[in-house]
């Protein structure tokens, strides 16, 4: 449940310092993700589909590694790879905190950058949730809602779970954002394996 904390503002190019806990782990990296035959059409489905493939996979801060460990940040990172490819931004290192205060929103910010923010009435199964978790810290917990009242997350000192989102989750929920169609992705915001399949030149 805890999320992590950043120590400077958030540059372009880079995710967000958020997510995380206390537990130690590996560095983030990408999962290997099935894809294709068994999982549905692009849409909401697919997204609680490439989702509920990371259930069970133990917690370990700053991972992003299916099956051996990730964070709340690594959850929805692996997900965006089960969905498009490469990542957009290189996470940073982050700290273990989800109460830091003074930081500002990176992780809003970073995920108005690459998903599509909509109004909280309007999430639906398969949208990305943040939390703020205490009064005046940043935002930095986040997880993907699996049923109108289930949400899917990587919960400190335990693993990738689904849980109820209850009114203790609904009164912390701050934003709430939409992976977009891969067809709507614009150019300055395609994953590098998009421009690679393309033959554009990538940007630095």
């Amino acid at each position: 449940m805890r999320g992590g904390g950043a120590q400077s503002s958030p540059q372009r190019g880079r995710w967000p310092k958020a997510g995380g806990g206390t537990c130690p782990g590996p560095a983030s990296s990408p999962s290997v993700v099935p894809t294709g035959r068994h999982l549905p059409r692009w849409g909401e489905d697919l997204v609680v589909a490439q989702t509920r493939l990371w259930l069970g996979t133990p917690y370990r801060h700053q991972a992003s590694t299916l099956g051996a460990g990730c964070d709340c940040l690594g959850l929805v990172r692996g997900v965006w790879r089960g969905l498009y490819g490469d990542e957009p931004e290189a996470p940073p290192p982050y700290r273990p905190d989800w109460a830091e205060i003074g930081v500002g929103e990176p992780l809003l910010e970073a995920f108005g950058r690459w998903l599509v923010a909509l109004p909280l009435s309007q999430a639906r199964p398969g949208d990305v949730l943040v939390f703020r978790m205490a009064p005046g810290a940043a935002a930095k917990h986040c997880a993907i809602k699996a049923a109108p009242d289930r949400i899917i997350h990587a919960y400190w000192g335990r693993a990738c779970v689904e849980s109820a989102l209850g009114r203790w989750w609904r009164e912390r929920c701050v934003a709430a954002f939409r992976f977009p169609s891969p067809k709507h992705l614009s150019a300055s915001c395609r994953p590098a394996s998009f421009e690679a399949r393309s033959g554009a030149r990538t940007s630095g």
